[in-house]
This record gives structure tokens, C-alpha cells and sequence, in this order.
């Protein structure tokens, strides 16, 4: 079985999105591959009750009470690799998981570590990217899936969605299309992964 590991830090709707099409398409019985297991780093991530109401695993690593980066990082690889298969190492899909990770940890899970980002990398690594490209002037802008590397936002790119930025846009107006366009492109960039 390929388990997929999901980290989320709020809402989790990215991770929702993952779980409704894994089991709407069948992963399971096409891949041999489940959503397993969901960890937060805050117990008050609404996505936590999702998960739990279809039966996934769910666990808490509250960032706040490791003593360093690299301690909540090697704590956080241990509640994954209890979902590595032999032979089949669990699937990490960083889901709006609002922690820089280590070198150590990227490197551990590297090849199998994805992340969502919402803008049309290169262009806009990091935080606040809606209100970026709106005072940058841009007449499009996305979403972006790629692979984890330590360099921040600027791993391998899977796949890509552009969405139009229009006149009246608002940095929430623009966040709410993108957001649509990342609940479709990441459940499609993982069952590509899933496929090869």
C-alpha cells in the first residue's frame, strides 16, 4: 500500500479536496494508495475534524513545545515513517503546513515531498503572493505544485494552473479563485505521481 501523509496547519481544504478524489477515483483500488494519515502542528486545525469524520488518522505535534526546529522536524519524521510500508515509503504532501522545514528533514523525504503554492513559481516565492502580484501589476497569476527542496518554494515543478487577475481584484478576491484552482491541480498532480 502507498500511503500518503498529508500536513496541514488550519483548514485543511487542500487536504479535503486530496481525500474526495482519492476515494472518488478509486486510488486505492487503481494505485494501492490511501490517504493514511493527517498531522497538524496546531490542535485547533479545522482539518483535523475532516480527516477524523473519514476515518484517517489524525496527530498533533505542537511546534511551540520542541525546544528547536530540528527536534519538532525529527519528531514530525517519526510520526510519518510510521506509514512507511516496506519498500513503498509513505507519500508527504504538505497541504498549507505553515512550518519551514530543516535541510535534515527535506533531505530525508526527498523525491516524496510536495507542496502547494499559490503563484506561478519562480515568480513570488514566499509569503503574502496574492497582494505581491497584484502590486507587481500582473495580468495572471496561479497555482503551483512541486517538489521539496531547501531552498523555499523552489523545488522541481509538477504542475501548474494559471488563474487571470482582474481590475476590480482584492488580494482575498484573487486568493478565493486561486484556491479553486488548487483544490483541482494538487489531487491531479499526486495521482500523476501515483501513475509513473
Amino acid at each position: 500500500m502507498k500511503n500518503i501523509v498529508i500536513l496541514i496547519s488550519g483548514g485543511g481544504s487542500n487536504m479535503a479536496a486530496i481525500v474526495k478524489v482519492a476515494r472518488r477515483e478509486g486510488w486505492q483500488e487503481k494505485w494501492r494508495a490511501r490517504v493514511a494519515a493527517v498531522i497538524s502542528n496546531k490542535a485547533s486545525a479545522g482539518g483535523l475534524v475532516f480527516a477524523r469524520e473519514q476515518g484517517i488518522a489524525t496527530e498533533v505535534l505542537d511546534h511551540k513545545t520542541f525546544a528547536s526546529r530540528e527536534a519538532f522536524d525529527e519528531a514530525l519524521s517519526t510520526a510519518i515513517d510510521r506509514f512507511d510500508e516496506p519498500g513503498q515509503p509513505a507519500l508527504v504532501v504538505l497541504a498549507g503546513f505553515m512550518r519551514i522545514l530543516t535541510p535534515g528533514f527535506v533531505s530525508r523525504y526527498e523525491g516524496r515531498l510536495l507542496n502547494i503554492h499559490p503563484s506561478l513559481l519562480p515568480a513570488f516565492p514566499g509569503l503574502h503572493t496574492h497582494q505581491r502580484a497584484l502590486d507587481a501589476g500582473c495580468k495572471v497569476t496561479g497555482v503551483t505544485v512541486h517538489q521539496v527542496t531547501a531552498d523555499l518554494d523552489h523545488g522541481p515543478i509538477l504542475a501548474q494552473a494559471v488563474v487571470p487577475v482582474l481590475a476590480a481584484d482584492t488580494a482575498a478576491d484573487l486568493a478565493a479563485r486561486v484556491l479553486t484552482q488548487e483544490h483541482l491541480i494538487y489531487p491531479r498532480a499526486i495521482a500523476d505521481l501515483l501513475q509513473k
